[in-house]
């Protein structure tokens, strides 16, 4: 008898502890409603589990909300943090959201998507999304935030996607130091998109290793300088390089050409130097665009087999002599851009294909 007492008596508690949690979680999805305007005309009632739009529950525990494109406007109180069962937050395309970014937003243990593309929020990106230790997305491009990368992003080990491209981020990118981390601990991460912030100093060369698995490097439109560093040759997996239009120098490192996955490379308006390097490993290229980044000497005639080659931009360069496609060009070869270079003649050879632009001379 006294065993079943006992049984009857813990089952009571956590009766009464799930209870707790689920009430727990009305009264803070209520919080944040008072903070916001434009919430679904469903959010009405004691039970957000009951067919709220946007809301998803399990075991009446609120685990997602996703709420883009509805017109939201407001702020994200801390009270999001409370909800402690949570694994997707996606608000995105929401401009009237604003304001910063919640620390409480690191109490969220089990979230493994942040998704908060196109919103107004602004202010710093809080060290505090490095204590989320499920989180496998993290969007947050076209904001308005500032300051530098948290290097606390460092210890997010699930991370597959990272997006803060479009904002106001300035500084350098950060890396481990063996007392912080760094992003080059990211060696699960598909995606970099760091594009069209304000970021500067030297792309470090610490940041690549040949343990790490990424998709896309996309640096475009930064205040990058310093040189490629070799370091980047030795991610293998790479798919789409970006460091176009930043002021990065010197030559191209010639161990690029390890990147055979790599399907689009563009390295144009920077401040490089010395020839087009070897290419033809990247047995996948379809854009090569390095228009304006200082390049001399002649076109090597291989670049125009690369198998999958369609498009080629090399204008607003220093190259010189003779262009010559060659007789084994790429049959995806659609344009080739060489204005505004030193090329002094064209080699033309029966077969190619009428439907091939050139654009040679200013």
């Amino acid at each position: 008898m006294e065993i079943r007492i006992k049984l009857l008596l813990v089952q009571v508690f956590i009766h009464v502890l799930l209870a707790s949690g689920q009430n727990q979680d009305i009264v803070y999805l209520q919080a944040l409603m008072d903070n916001w305007k434009n919430t679904p005309p469903s959010w009405v009632g004691s039970d957000p589990c009951d067919k709220w739009d946007g809301v998803t529950c399990t075991d009446s525990r609120v685990t997602s909300i996703t709420l883009a494109s509805i017109n939201l406007s407001g702020e994200l109180s801390g009270d999001i943090g409370q909800l402690s069962e949570l694994q997707m937050l996606d608000l995105s395309y929401n401009k009237g959201l604003t304001g910063s970014l919640t620390s409480d937003i690191g109490n969220l243990k089990k979230l493994k998507s942040l998704i908060l593309v196109g919103c107004g929020f602004n202010g710093p990106l809080p060290e505090a999304l490095g204590s989320l230790p499920e989180l496998s997305y993290l969007a947050l491009n076209f904001n308005g935030f500032t300051g530098r990368i948290p290097p606390s992003l460092g210890k997010l080990t699930k991370l597959y996607w990272l997006d803060i491209a479009d904002n106001k981020l300035s500084g350098s990118i950060p890396i481990s130091n063996g007392t912080t981390p760094g992003l080059d601990l990211l060696v699960n991460a598909k995606h970099f998109h760091f594009g069209r912030n304000q970021l500067s100093g030297e792309i470090p060369p610490n940041l690549f290793s040949s343990k790490m698995t990424l998709k896309h490097v996309l640096f475009e439109d930064n205040e990058l300088t310093g040189t490629i560093p070799l370091t980047l040759g030795l991610v293998q997996t790479l798919e789409v390089l970006r460091l176009d239009r930043n002021m990065l120098r010197g030559d191209v490192p010639s161990n690029i050409n390890n990147l055979t996955l790599i399907n689009q490379l563009f390295l144009s308006n920077n401040k490089l130097n010395g020839a087009l390097p070897n290419l033809t490993g990247m047995a996948v290229l379809n854009y090569l665009m390095m228009q304006e980044t200082g390049l001399r000497g002649e076109v090597p005639v291989e670049v125009f087999s690369i198998p999958q080659i369609e498009t080629v931009v090399l204008r607003d360069n220093q190259l010189n002599g003779t262009l010559d496609v060659g007789p084994s060009y790429s049959n995806h070869l659609q344009l080739v851009d060489m204005s505004n270079n030193k090329i002094s003649a064209f080699t033309q050879r029966s077969g190619y294909p009428a439907d091939l632009m050139y654009a040679l001379y200013d």
